[in-house]
């Protein structure tokens, strides 16, 4: 089993790199060109640099996963729709930041709309489907929570989704901690002896998103965009989700949440006194003003993310 595992790996691995080497001068002759904020001026020089790569190593991880899992595991097979279809939003978000040159894209209410709907069918579907355990971490614990799963699906499938969408700032960064986080979790749902399929989606992930970081460290040739960054989310939230490991997310994905509340925090201060807590949110952003490179940032909430994917996986060594 683990020699399989190394081969998704390394298929995907290939796969992504043929795939982003071939999409980022299709996008660049389609004029998929980034626009960059104004107002995060270390940013400037990145104008125009192709983004919607997201495309590249979501296909070549699933193409590998259904390969080698086929139809047999319903709930991979929804994992994958869910997944799916935040990208399809993430790719029409990003469509239309092109088409009407700004970072606007979707309203905001129809980001969370679409976000709430596939919520609650991910939600329901983990109900009526019996997918209501909740392991506790660093143990070998678990408790079913029942109908209960339906508020918590909601909120780990929104919060997920968006904060890994928050991480997307910087080179590098949101690539490198999805890769140790879903290879953290690949570990972790083998470890339990849970679905492998699961855990060849984990997998498959981490060595697309290895492939894709040659080309998005820092200078980056192309971001993944709202289509990487939104299917990510989506992929993270519904491993962990279906396989009873939701309480792992804030562990594992530390830096991830690191991203939401240093966004939260600074928009209720904020509006409360009319200052910063941090120079700029998301924290990456303050760490950049604070003058540490885009590199050094990155290698760091990786770092972390692989410490805490460590810890989670000691009671099983």
């Amino acid at each position: 089993m683990t020699r399989e595992y190394l081969l998704l790996i390394l298929f995907s691995f290939f796969l992504s790199l043929i795939l982003c080497a071939a999409e980022i001068p299709l996008l660049k002759k389609l004029g998929a060109g980034q626009n960059i904020l104004h107002y995060v001026k270390e940013h400037k020089q990145k104008g125009g640099t192709p983004t919607m790569g997201g495309l590249g190593f979501i296909l070549a991880a699933c193409t590998v996963a259904i390969a080698a899992e086929g139809g047999a595991d319903k709930p991979f097979l929804v994992a994958l729709s869910i997944g799916l279809g935040y990208l399809l939003v993430g790719f029409l978000d990003d469509l239309l930041k092109k088409r009407r040159g700004d970072n606007l894209g979707l309203r905001p209410y129809q980001k969370i709309a679409f976000q709430l709907a596939v919520a609650v069918i991910a939600s329901v579907y983990c109900c009526l489907n019996g997918l209501t355990v909740l392991k506790i971490p660093f143990t070998r614990l678990s408790f079913d929570v029942g109908w209960w799963m339906m508020p918590i699906g909601i909120f780990v499938l929104l919060a997920t989704v968006n904060s890994v969408n928050l991480t997307d700032g910087l080179d590098g960064l949101a690539g490198s901690v999805s890769a140790f986080y879903f290879f953290a979790l690949g570990l972790l749902i083998f470890a339990q002896g849970e679905s492998g399929a699961f855990s060849a989606l984990s997998f498959c992930l981490t060595g697309a998103l290895a492939a894709y970081l040659i080309f998005n460290v820092n200078r980056a040739s192309v971001f993944m965009g709202d289509t990487g960054s939104l299917s990510l989310g989506g992929f993270a939230a519904c491993a962990a989700l279906f396989t009873g490991n939701a309480l792992v997310i804030p562990i594992v994905g530390i830096m991830f949440v690191l991203s939401s509340i240093s966004v939260i925090v600074q928009v209720i201060y904020y509006k409360k006194t009319g200052k910063r807590v941090f120079l700029m949110a998301p924290i990456h952003h303050h760490f950049q003003e604070k003058g540490y490179s885009e590199g050094k940032i990155s290698y760091a909430y990786a770092i972390v993310t692989a410490m805490a994917g460590a810890c989670v996986l000691l009671p099983f060594v």
